[in-house]
């Protein structure tokens, strides 16, 4: 699985699409490695600076379900802690990749916005720990190095961390209707054309 560049990128920041998928992400930097997955927030906080965590400094940290219906909201969480076994090594970035969004005071080699996101079956949802995933900003490509017919095996086993059944009220409504992040996370009732001027 691979990306490609869409029209008009934003100056200075490349803005990528999985081939084959409508999947959008704002890449910073360049590097490769082999994935440790995170599948949610809270995995995130009970496992980051666990002593015994698998993680090597040259490894990409993957944060799912972190986007509009995975969080839920989007929080600003793209900004991946460095592993504190790795910190007290003086070990300062790596290459870390969510469905998240973050603070724009934040830095390091970091792809952000993944969209669809894992929540709603988008390619973070198959990505495992020990998969190996190249980024290259100058050769604009960042490619999860899984055979199609894995990819396709995990695809069809994938379910939702959530799933909108078991939700009820508002937050049912939000899960349903949020829309991702490049349509700007809006309900999809809400994103309409606009018609009107104002004067």
């Amino acid at each position: 699985m691979s990306l490609r560049t869409l029209p008009q990128p934003a100056k200075g920041l490349p803005i990528r699409r999985f081939r084959g998928t409508p999947v959008a992400s704002l890449a910073l930097l360049t590097r490769s490695g082999r994935a440790v997955v995170f599948d949610s927030l809270d995995g995130l906080a009970r496992r980051i600076d666990a002593p015994d965590l698998a993680v090597e400094a040259s490894d990409v940290l993957v944060l799912c379900n972190a986007g509009p219906k995975g969080a839920p909201g989007m929080p600003e969480a793209g900004y991946l802690p460095i592993p504190r076994k790795l910190a007290a090594q003086g070990v300062k970035d790596m290459v870390r990749i969510s469905d998240a969004r973050m603070s724009g005071t934040a830095f390091g080699t970091i792809v952000l916005h993944a969209s669809p996101e894992a929540a709603a079956g988008g390619p973070l949802a198959l990505v495992q720990d020990g998969d190996t995933i190249a980024l290259d900003v100058p050769a604009r490509s960042l490619t999860l190095e899984v055979a199609e017919a894995e990819l396709a095996r995990r695809r069809a086993a994938w379910t939702p961390l959530v799933a909108a059944a078991v939700l009820t009220g508002y937050r049912r409504l939000y899960h349903e209707t949020v829309l991702q992040a490049p349509q700007g996370c809006d309900f999809d009732f809400q994103a309409r054309p606009i018609t009107a001027r104002t004067p």
